[in-house]
């Protein structure tokens, strides 16, 4: 194995949504990566446009940020360095429901996520554990969204 395959494989196999993963499906999740860096600033996919991909961030910072018309994007959650970001590739119709912006200079595994479909649909036993470790992720996102709508149904009380 070339030795950048094998840093590849290490860097997969060390993020914390693989942790515990066996060895071939952690060579299947390679199998279908790359690394990349965003910018500051830097838009990472787009509310409505195919969703075909995901990633694990090494380390930065990304805003989730939602569209009200008329006004600037709303930041509506971070993910940072050991998250996972984007789970609409695995769930049909496979679009966006956001957009992800680059905070701060952010170092990422990119997987191609029509690709890792097509795995787990070979290899059940990748498929349920691949959807156990994205369950954790959207429960925690959706409590954090449910914690800031609470927040500011409460700050809306108090300034109203």
């Amino acid at each position: 194995m070339p030795a950048a395959d094998f840093e590849l494989v290490k860097r997969v196999a060390a993020h914390p949504f693989l942790i515990g993963l066996n060895e071939h499906h952690i060579r299947l999740f390679a199998d279908c990566a790359m690394l990349t860096h965003f910018e500051t600033g830097q838009l990472i996919f787009r509310s409505g446009e195919t969703a075909n991909r995901f990633y694990l961030i090494e380390s930065g910072s990304v805003a989730l940020e939602s569209h009200v018309e008329g006004r600037a994007p709303v930041a509506i959650d971070h993910v940072t360095g050991g998250d996972l970001l984007g789970w609409s590739w695995l769930f049909p119709p496979y679009i966006w429901h956001f957009d992800a912006r680059a905070s701060e200079p952010t170092s990422a595994i990119f997987f191609y996520g029509t690709v890792l479909r097509e795995y787990c649909e070979r290899d059940t036993a990748l498929g349920f554990e691949l959807f156990k470790r994205m369950s954790v992720v959207m429960i925690r996102r959706l409590q954090s969204a449910r914690s800031k709508l609470l927040d500011s149904m409460q700050h809306d009380r108090r300034t109203a």
